[in-house]
Protein backbone atom coordinates (compact mmCIF):
# COMPACT_ATOMS: atom_id res chain seq x y z
CA UNK A 1 0.00 0.00 0.00
CA UNK A 2 1.34 3.36 -1.13
CA UNK A 3 2.28 6.29 1.49
CA UNK A 4 -0.18 9.32 0.69
CA UNK A 5 0.91 12.91 2.01
CA UNK A 6 -2.08 14.29 3.62
CA UNK A 7 -2.38 18.53 2.57
CA UNK A 8 -4.64 20.36 4.56
CA UNK A 9 -4.92 23.43 2.21
CA UNK A 10 -5.67 21.22 -0.55
CA UNK A 11 -8.48 19.76 1.42
CA UNK A 12 -9.80 22.84 2.74
CA UNK A 13 -9.60 24.49 -1.14
CA UNK A 14 -11.88 21.21 -2.12
CA UNK A 15 -14.45 22.04 0.43
CA UNK A 16 -14.50 25.53 -0.41
CA UNK A 17 -15.46 24.77 -3.86
CA UNK A 18 -17.73 22.07 -3.07
CA UNK A 19 -19.50 24.75 -0.51
CA UNK A 20 -19.33 26.65 -3.30
CA UNK A 21 -21.03 24.77 -5.84
CA UNK A 22 -24.00 24.08 -2.88
CA UNK A 23 -24.58 27.71 -2.28
CA UNK A 24 -25.03 28.28 -6.05
CA UNK A 25 -26.98 25.47 -6.53
CA UNK A 26 -29.67 26.40 -3.68
CA UNK A 27 -30.12 29.99 -3.82
CA UNK A 28 -28.41 30.70 -7.39
CA UNK A 29 -25.39 32.73 -8.36
CA UNK A 30 -26.28 36.28 -6.99
CA UNK A 31 -25.63 39.23 -9.60
CA UNK A 32 -23.76 41.57 -7.25
CA UNK A 33 -21.22 39.72 -5.03
CA UNK A 34 -18.92 42.35 -4.19
CA UNK A 35 -20.35 45.33 -1.77
CA UNK A 36 -18.12 48.29 -1.28
CA UNK A 37 -18.29 49.32 2.11
CA UNK A 38 -19.56 53.29 2.31
CA UNK A 39 -18.85 56.02 4.69
CA UNK A 40 -21.50 59.33 4.27
CA UNK A 41 -20.68 62.55 6.03
CA UNK A 42 -21.87 66.49 5.90
CA UNK A 43 -19.40 68.69 5.19
CA UNK A 44 -21.37 72.04 5.42
CA UNK A 45 -24.43 71.89 3.24
CA UNK A 46 -22.79 69.14 1.66
CA UNK A 47 -23.25 65.24 1.91
CA UNK A 48 -19.96 63.31 1.12
CA UNK A 49 -20.18 59.74 0.47
CA UNK A 50 -17.00 57.70 0.03
CA UNK A 51 -16.83 54.08 -1.01
CA UNK A 52 -13.79 51.68 -0.63
CA UNK A 53 -13.48 51.05 -4.22
CA UNK A 54 -9.65 48.97 -3.95
CA UNK A 55 -8.46 47.84 -7.28
CA UNK A 56 -11.37 48.98 -9.38
CA UNK A 57 -10.20 50.61 -12.19
CA UNK A 58 -11.57 54.23 -12.22
CA UNK A 59 -13.44 53.43 -16.13
CA UNK A 60 -15.06 50.32 -14.11
CA UNK A 61 -17.40 52.79 -12.29
CA UNK A 62 -20.81 54.21 -13.48
CA UNK A 63 -22.50 57.17 -11.40
CA UNK A 64 -25.99 57.94 -12.21
CA UNK A 65 -28.08 60.31 -10.93
CA UNK A 66 -32.31 59.36 -12.00
CA UNK A 67 -35.78 59.43 -10.46
CA UNK A 68 -34.27 60.81 -7.09
CA UNK A 69 -31.63 58.42 -6.86
CA UNK A 70 -27.58 58.30 -7.16
CA UNK A 71 -26.22 55.10 -8.14
CA UNK A 72 -23.07 53.88 -8.04
CA UNK A 73 -22.28 50.68 -10.13
CA UNK A 74 -19.09 49.19 -11.72
CA UNK A 75 -17.09 45.68 -11.32
CA UNK A 76 -13.85 44.82 -9.63
CA UNK A 77 -12.69 42.20 -11.72
CA UNK A 78 -9.97 39.51 -11.00
CA UNK A 79 -7.38 40.43 -12.10
CA UNK A 80 -4.75 37.05 -11.28
CA UNK A 81 -4.19 34.82 -13.61
CA UNK A 82 -5.11 31.38 -13.83
CA UNK A 83 -1.59 29.65 -14.74
CA UNK A 84 -0.01 30.41 -11.39
CA UNK A 85 -1.64 27.68 -9.37
CA UNK A 86 -5.12 26.64 -7.56
CA UNK A 87 -6.53 29.90 -5.18
CA UNK A 88 -6.15 28.06 -1.43
CA UNK A 89 -8.19 30.49 0.37
CA UNK A 90 -10.53 33.38 -1.36
CA UNK A 91 -11.57 36.36 1.15
CA UNK A 92 -10.80 39.28 -1.38
CA UNK A 93 -14.50 39.35 -3.47
CA UNK A 94 -14.77 40.34 -6.75
CA UNK A 95 -17.66 41.21 -9.27
CA UNK A 96 -20.36 43.51 -10.55
CA UNK A 97 -21.30 45.75 -7.15
CA UNK A 98 -24.31 48.18 -7.35
CA UNK A 99 -25.24 51.17 -4.29
CA UNK A 100 -28.28 53.57 -4.27
CA UNK A 101 -28.49 56.11 -1.94
CA UNK A 102 -32.07 57.86 -2.30
CA UNK A 103 -31.64 61.68 -2.60
CA UNK A 104 -33.48 64.79 -1.17
CA UNK A 105 -36.35 66.60 -3.26
CA UNK A 106 -35.01 68.78 -6.21
CA UNK A 107 -31.25 67.50 -6.46
CA UNK A 108 -30.00 66.99 -9.46
CA UNK A 109 -27.23 65.69 -11.33
CA UNK A 110 -25.23 69.10 -11.46
CA UNK A 111 -25.03 69.33 -7.78
CA UNK A 112 -22.95 65.96 -7.92
CA UNK A 113 -19.08 65.64 -8.61
CA UNK A 114 -16.67 63.00 -8.07
CA UNK A 115 -13.10 62.15 -7.59
CA UNK A 116 -11.21 58.82 -6.80
CA UNK A 117 -7.93 58.78 -5.04
CA UNK A 118 -5.62 55.74 -3.29
CA UNK A 119 -8.80 53.47 -4.10
CA UNK A 120 -11.55 55.52 -2.21
CA UNK A 121 -14.39 57.11 -4.61
CA UNK A 122 -15.71 60.58 -2.94
CA UNK A 123 -19.03 61.14 -4.01
CA UNK A 124 -20.34 65.15 -3.07
CA UNK A 125 -23.70 66.55 -3.46
CA UNK A 126 -23.70 69.92 -3.05
CA UNK A 127 -26.38 71.62 -1.02
CA UNK A 128 -28.51 68.66 0.12
CA UNK A 129 -28.81 70.14 4.04
CA UNK A 130 -29.86 73.06 4.53
CA UNK A 131 -28.81 75.93 7.62
CA UNK A 132 -30.53 75.26 10.82
CA UNK A 133 -31.49 78.89 11.63
CA UNK A 134 -31.61 79.30 15.76
CA UNK A 135 -35.16 79.92 16.92
CA UNK A 136 -35.73 83.29 17.19
CA UNK A 137 -38.12 85.07 20.07
CA UNK A 138 -41.08 87.10 18.49
CA UNK A 139 -41.86 90.17 20.54
CA UNK A 140 -45.42 90.90 21.49
CA UNK A 141 -46.44 94.81 21.31
CA UNK A 142 -49.14 95.83 23.67
CA UNK A 143 -52.08 98.21 22.95
CA UNK A 144 -52.24 101.80 24.28
CA UNK A 145 -54.36 100.15 27.19
CA UNK A 146 -57.52 98.13 28.32
CA UNK A 147 -60.94 98.84 25.86
CA UNK A 148 -64.10 99.35 27.11
CA UNK A 149 -67.00 97.40 25.52
CA UNK A 150 -69.59 99.78 25.91
CA UNK A 151 -73.70 98.21 24.36
CA UNK A 152 -76.84 100.02 23.41
CA UNK A 153 -78.42 98.06 25.80
CA UNK A 154 -76.41 99.52 28.73
CA UNK A 155 -76.93 103.51 27.08
CA UNK A 156 -81.09 102.62 26.98
CA UNK A 157 -81.37 102.40 30.50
Amino acid sequence: MPLMRWDPFTALARLDDEFDDLVRRSFGAASYQYVPAVEMATEGGDVVITLELPGVDINDIDIEVAEGRLTISGERRDTREDTKGKVLVREMRYGAFRRTFQLPDGITAEQVEAEADRGLLRVRVKNVTKPVVPPRKIDIRSGSGPKTIESKAAESK
